[in-house]
């Protein structure tokens, strides 16, 4: 490019100095046009029609070169997108961007000299120049403004950066190469060493590059995302395309929140990233970026080998594959990769073995039919001996097009939630094998079991049916003595409806309540891991030095035991012998919303959908608690250590220990035994030692403004007051910046009215006033509607703190924090 300017230059230069001498006209009438025979002089810029972007000539970093650019002006002002003349600066500030009759945009330095030209050579009767608000500069023909009829546009020689509506690909008739490439630093815009844009060759894929070679693949297109690009997924914010046909490929992403900004940068270190710009924050939010962990590089664990970052090692040879060099891989160097075990004969009898969650292998070598189900896709590689794997091109519905590989496979990643189906040949001695190993297995299990049975059965079953009988007796006999013992008439009338699990049986499932099992620890005792017919179960034992007692352990039995609601956690039973008091529940894998939300790594794996589900979750089981069970449940304890999550990261409400039950018509009562948690308690049951369902609601709408910020409201600091996060968030509220109370971790992965929204329920539920706060079913629609909502009052405990709080010695309450113990793996204390 640099020589055709320079030949633009000699030939043409007599003709535009003299057009420019004559020219008296800088800009034109409109502030975002250029007219024929007008001209922009450095200091002069032209703006977009929106505000959105600008046109002029700027210096870089601390360099003093000066550059024809575009950056944004309404969002981020000074934050370049495209540059003209990269790769040849003007060395002062005599530039001039210049626009012929013809239609021809021309940079000239100070002896006159065309550094840089948009090369239109097709003359059009009414060019005109035009800084467009998706920030392209276009050549069109008067008023036309169909974007395939352009003269020019900047969109077709892309800089570091990618717009929304700017393709990334390629023109397949012109050869025209819409990637996007780093700067050489900040202080040079000049192409640099890093590329990003889609690979031609075989299946087109999405490659960031370091010269020629590929430093990270996000993969093929598979009707959703890029298979290597799992966060990549549409949302309320952004819509993905693709486009594949004879003309073109390319992908590209549109805006669909005109009040944020958004841009892929490929940095002058090599990083691709996608940036948000949030108005209400100020800042550019990082939304993902390539390079984030080990697995990101091109082929790291080499051929036939896949990488999951969640394991250890993170390398492993796909089955029926080994490693080409055990050495190699014995001090971690996985370069060399895998090979195949059996060797494929092509013989009848070879088939596939089905890999889930992966990331396909790369296509630079791939073949592909659009049109061709999976089936058929099977069959065409079960005839081509050198077929090595095949997959769906579209995953959608019930997935469409075929993709096949030859020879090795190269680059492939195994995810947990996410990822596609790989079916991989292998030779008919492995799957026999297969085979062969899961009858023998099978069979092998079926006589076992059937043996133990015939012996045990025949030799034990009358005298453990007779032990079982007058063991139950016994210890209901001494449950029902526990409950009534100094109980409300109210649980004496009801039946025991909780399984009795005796102490062998629990000592059994927990390894004889081995330290290895050993979960963490409470105000209640120590908590176990156990597996029990089957089941993983969590164990909590009584310790005789707990701070909570009978009473509570009565209450969890009396209450828990007959809730049953997805979002409440499962009692299955409860063991009384001696002097052992045990509740055992069913076992949450992925611990407390607590062990998540604060903590810094942790919370990135709550995305805003995940914590709205988990909200909505939590108002769930309280609407029932206070609502839809059988008996109207106080909980009087909610809080974020309280909440456990399951394997789907579905909340559950815990520890009823504090738990009260109201009856018909009652609506609050009183205790001078206030128990619970700083931070959660209402203002009427911490001083007056009230608490009604009102007193719950403050707690939830405590939680929602933690989860919506990620931080603690008990312990919470700023710079600017005493407040704890509450208060932070009224603040926020009262100035209309109720958007900056947002976990930074978010990036912009969701929609703002939404956020405002729960924030909005959140400050309703702590309102001073009991009364004024919504109950638990008007709180839920709340949540889940569009319609307006009333405007908060001022919260409970909005008071700025001098000092650290601490109990008043004149209190005539008895206070009890449940929180001062914490355990490791966070169940119900």
């Amino acid at each position: 490019m640099k020589r055709g300017m320079r030949k633009t230059a000699g030939g043409l230069r007599g003709l535009f100095v003299y057009s420019f001498l004559l020219s008296t006209i800088r800009v034109s009438n409109a502030p975002d046009i250029i007219s024929p025979g007008q001209f922009i002089g450095d200091g002069d810029t032209i703006v977009s029609a929106g505000q959105n972007f600008e046109l002029g000539f700027f210096s870089p970093g601390s360099s003093t070169r000066r550059y024809l650019g575009i950056w944004y002006k309404k969002f981020s002002t000074g934050t370049v997108v495209w540059v003209a003349n990269r790769e040849i600066p003007i060395f002062d500030h005599s530039g001039v961007l210049y626009f012929t009759n013809q239609g021809t945009l021309l940079l000239l330095n100070g002896t006159k000299d065309v550094v840089w030209s948009s090369n239109r050579t097709t003359p059009k009767s009414n060019p005109v120049a035009q800084l467009l608000e998706s920030g392209n500069l276009v050549v069109k023909d008067g008023n036309d403004s169909n974007p395939e009829s352009f003269l020019w546009q900047s969109f077709d020689y892309p800089g570091d950066t990618n717009l929304p509506d700017m393709k990334l690909g390629r023109n397949l008739v012109t050869g025209l190469d819409w990637s996007i490439s780093s700067w050489k630093s900040l202080d040079d815009p000049a192409r640099g060493e890093y590329s990003l844009g889609i690979d031609p060759r075989g299946y087109q894929q999405l490659v960031c590059k370091k010269g020629r070679a590929i430093q990270f693949r996000a993969g093929s297109w598979n009707g959703i995302r890029f298979t290597g690009a799992t966060r990549l997924r549409p949302n309320p914010v952004y819509r993905y395309e693709f486009v594949l046909n004879d003309k073109e490929v390319y992908f590209n992403f549109e805006l669909l929140n005109s009040s944020v900004a958004s841009r892929f940068v490929v940095n002058a270190s090599g990083v691709v990233e996608r940036l948000t710009w949030i108005s209400q924050m100020h800042r550019w939010t990082r939304y993902f970026a390539v390079g984030e962990d080990q697995c990101d590089a091109y082929s790291f664990c080499g051929s036939n080998a896949k990488c999951n970052i969640d394991k250890s090692p993170v390398c492993a040879c796909l089955d029926g594959f080994e490693p080409k060099s055990a050495r190699d891989w014995s001090f971690q160097d996985w370069s060399g990769g895998c090979v195949r075990r059996t060797t494929l004969t092509c013989n009848r009898g070879e088939g596939f073995v089905k890999h889930t969650g992966m990331k396909l292998p790369d296509t630079s070598s791939s073949w592909y039919n659009t049109s061709i189900s999976l089936r058929e896709c099977q069959e065409l590689c079960l005839k081509n001996c050198s077929c090595m794997a095949y997959a769906n091109m579209d995953v959608r519905g019930r997935g469409s097009g075929c993709l096949l590989w030859f020879g090795d496979l190269i680059d492939l990643r195994e995810f947990v939630n996410t990822g596609q189906d790989l079916y991989i040949r292998m030779a008919a001695s492995y799957l026999d094998n297969i085979k062969r190993n899961e009858r023998t297995k099978s069979e092998m299990l079926v006589g076992f079991i059937v043996c133990s049975i015939l012996l045990v059965t025949g030799v034990s079953v009358l005298g453990w049916m007779f032990h079982r009988r007058k063991r139950k007796i016994r210890n209901q006999g001494k449950m029902k003595n526990i409950l009534e013992m100094d109980y409300d008439s109210h649980s004496r009338k009801e039946e025991l409806e909780l399984p009795i699990i005796d102490l062998s049986t629990i000592a059994k499932a927990t390894g004889n309540f081995s330290s290895n099992k050993k979960l963490g620890e409470g105000g209640f005792g120590l908590v176990y891991k156990g597996t029990l017919y089957g089941q993983d179960i969590a164990v909590k034992r009584l310790s005789m030095y707990s701070g909570q007692g009978i009473e509570e352990f009565k209450n969890e039995v009396l209450l828990i035991a007959k809730l049953q609601h997805r979002n409440l956690v499962k009692l299955l039973g409860c063991c009384i012998e001696g002097d052992e008091r045990m509740l055992i529940y069913e076992y949450m894998p992925n611990k407390s919303l607590d062990y998540f939300i604060f903590d810094q790594s942790r919370s990135k794996l709550l995305d805003w959908p995940t914590r709205i589900s988990i909200i909505d979750g939590i108002a769930r089981g309280l609407l029932y608690l206070h609502q839809d069970s059988r008996l109207r449940i106080i909980h009087r304890d909610l809080k974020a250590s309280n909440v456990l999550l399951d394997t789907d990261m579905n909340p559950k409400i815990s520890d009823f220990g504090m738990a009260r039950i109201f009856g018909g018509n009652q609506t609050e009562a009183n205790t001078k035994r206030v128990v619970g948690t700083y931070g959660y308690m209402a203002p009427e049951y911490a001083v007056e030692g009230l608490f009604s369902v009102k007193s719950d609601i403050f707690s939830f709408g405590v939680l929602v403004l933690e989860i919506v910020s990620g931080r603690k409201n008990r312990g919470f600091f700023s710079h600017n007051h005493h407040l704890n996060l509450v208060g932070h968030a009224w603040k926020l509220w009262m100035e209309e910046r109720s958007l900056e109370l947002t976990d930074n971790t978010l990036g912009a992965s969701h929609a703002l009215s939404e956020i405002i929204r729960y924030i909005h329920v959140g400050l309703l539920c702590v309102q001073q006033q009991p009364d004024d706060r919504p109950n638990m079913s008007t709180a839920v629609l709340m949540l889940g509607g569009e319609s307006s909502l009333p405007q908060p009052k001022q919260p409970g405990f909005f008071l700025e703190r001098n000092v650290p709080r601490t109990q008043s010695s004149s209190s005539n309450y008895k206070s009890t924090s449940t929180n001062e113990i914490t355990m490791t793996a966070q169940y119900p204390r």
